[in-house]
């Protein structure tokens, strides 16, 4: 369990919220107190404004006979071209399942080699351990959500979040305990989980979209954590997961070892019941770029030169053409680089200051490459505010021509709320 406050939503939980939540889901004993223990959680997240759970709304979205269009699927492009399939949850349902994935995120604390989907850790984290090592080995999981089925994840959640080590024994000292959790879980894993049609067999799974599938996820994979990184510590190696993405790295060559091989197989396929993706496993060596999670970690955490060299691009459009028109050149080469995958009505400015935030993120905020970018970035962001325009008018015009200008609303000269008054 956390022992500390964490974010969550760009909001500080602190600790007295944690431990409440905590002793209210270690007490749940019905359907009733589930639904209360929701509607305190969703009103951490949201305020005392937040509408309450209702027993009927988590009876009705848990059962998928009833509630027959619990998800609506659609698709995104991967990096490949191909599509990948998206099944995100109805209003209602997501609501729900927001708040319980923060009961789940206040319950229960990942294995360390857990990076992905948790409070405070980002791809950095996970990079970082991978930092200077001769041999880099990426993996990837295949159909990582929908291997997780109702009953894997409702025995995940009586384990690993209830704590109960042996169901059986417990079950024969404290049958009638056992049965009000068991219930409570399986009502947790039917809000959690949805039928799907795979491979012609209809499967009831971890929806890729949903809320609490990352976090589940990260439940269900303790073991398999444990077990790689025994193994990793056994050959003298490093190991980390993001979600499906699974890092080895090491200072000698062991991935030629058939002992590491056949037992880093058979966790995962055989102990675990996972499978890997032959077509995503590659082995980089010092000599060449190496990459874990989309950064490169040859010497030091990083991002690729393309990355910030096309920062520079735009901004230098920007700066030589004007705004307009860096804007007419950015949405050209945006749409043809990521017009298959990103939200091609998308403003330069925007994926401008979004790149800068990653890329401080990466490199830190003393980074000379991050704060010479951001510096050219607010000057030019001043330069074209609507404060900025005014003053200019008033300077070379007149103040008449100044207060004459009608494309300038309340709302562009509003800071935190506040109207700023010039005349």
């Amino acid at each position: 369990m956390f022992s500390k406050s964490f974010k969550i939503l760009d909001m500080e939980i602190k600790q007295s919220h944690i431990e409440h939540i905590r002793k209210q889901f270690t007490e749940l004993q019905s359907k009733d107190d589930l639904v209360n223990l929701l509607s305190d959680a969703k009103n951490i997240l949201w305020g005392e404004e937040s509408t309450p759970v209702q027993l009927k709304s988590l009876t009705y979205y848990a059962n998928p006979a009833l509630c027959k269009k619990r998800y609506r699927t659609f698709t995104i492009k991967k990096k490949s071209g191909a599509d990948r399939i998206i099944h995100a949850p109805v209003k209602g349902l997501k609501s729900i399942l927001r708040s319980l994935n923060f009961v789940f995120q206040c319950m229960y604390k990942p294995h360390e080699a857990a990076t992905g989907f948790i409070p405070e850790k980002s791809i950095v984290d996970n990079a970082k351990k991978h930092v200077g090592h001769h041999y880099v080995l990426n993996m990837d999981l295949k159909d990582f959500f929908h291997t997780f089925d109702l009953y894997r994840v409702k025995y995940g959640l009586l384990t690993e979040v209830w704590g109960i080590n042996s169901i059986k024994k417990f079950k024969e000292h404290n049958e009638e305990r056992f049965l009000e959790i068991d219930k409570i879980a399986f009502l947790i894993a039917s809000l959690c989980t949805h039928p799907f049609k795979i491979d012609g067999e209809e499967k009831t799974v971890l929806p890729q979209g949903s809320p609490t599938s990352p976090t589940l996820t990260n439940i269900l994979c303790k073991k398999l954590d444990s077990r790689l990184t025994g193994l990793a510590k056994r050959f003298g190696a490093t190991y980390t997961r993001y979600a499906d993405d699974i890092t080895f790295s090491s200072p000698h060559n062991i991935y030629n070892d058939e002992a590491f091989n056949q037992e880093l197989k058979r966790i995962i396929e055989e102990d675990q019941k996972l499978v890997i993706n032959p077509k995503k496993t590659r082995l980089q060596k010092s000599v060449y770029r190496q990459e874990a999670t989309g950064l490169i970690v040859n010497d030091k955490v990083n991002v690729r030169r393309r990355y910030v060299k096309q920062i520079r691009m735009w901004l230098y459009y920007w700066e030589k053409y004007g705004y307009g028109k860096a804007e007419e050149k950015f949405k050209r080469d945006y749409i043809a680089d990521k017009g298959h995958v990103k939200n091609i009505n998308a403003h330069l400015v925007n994926v401008l200051d979004g790149k800068l935030e990653f890329l401080k993120m990466v490199k830190g905020k003393e980074d000379d490459t991050y704060k010479k970018l951001k510096k050219r970035l607010d000057g030019l962001t001043d330069r074209e505010s609507p404060i900025t325009k005014i003053l200019n008018i008033w300077e070379n015009e007149g103040i008449e021509a100044a207060m004459a200008t009608r494309d300038i609303t309340e709302d562009d000269l509003s800071t935190n709320g506040r109207i700023i008054v010039i005349f």
